[in-house]
């Protein structure tokens, strides 16, 4: 009997441990795109206003009528202000939707125009349009966004 509350009591600490690791290892999560960063935030500004805006908007309004499908099926491009969804994604998913192009997390087969920019940006590039991004939304979207962030694994 004695041996069995041991065991229970060291699985007990290791699970304990695990959670506490787990939490420690989410608070200490540090983004590489920081909408606090002047000279990281005006190279997103550039790269954001060379090649997103385009399609994202000048002011990141997106696209008329973003919520409606065009003729031929896909999606128009969201806005990425606070009126989109771009603040209810982790940044490492951020990331990886620039970088590969939304087809990459998409459902199979899901039409889109948004390519990747892996041949076309640098990784520090890539963080910087998302630190300007960033840089716009509200207070409490931007703390929404990083606890997203601080609980999100890695791709």
């Amino acid at each position: 009997m004695m041996r069995r509350l041991v065991r229970l009591g060291a699985v007990a600490i290791l699970i304990a441990a695990a959670a506490a690791w787990s939490a420690w290892e989410g608070a200490t999560a540090t983004s590489k795109a920081d909408p606090d960063n002047p000279a990281q935030v005006a190279l997103g500004a550039r790269v954001y206003a060379e090649g997103c805006a385009s399609c994202h908007g000048k002011n990141l309004e997106g696209e008329p009528n973003w919520r409606v499908r065009k003729p031929n099926g896909r999606n128009p491009a969201p806005p990425h202000d606070y009126r989109g969804h771009t603040w209810r994604h982790a940044d490492d998913e951020l990331f990886g939707m620039v970088k590969q192009g939304f087809a990459a997390y998409a459902p199979p087969g899901y039409q889109t125009d948004m390519m990747g920019f892996a041949d076309k940006l640098s990784d520090e590039e890539i963080w910087a349009v998302i630190a300007f991004i960033k840089s716009k939304w509200p207070p409490e979207f931007r703390e929404y966004q990083a606890n997203i962030t601080a609980g999100a694994k890695p791709r």
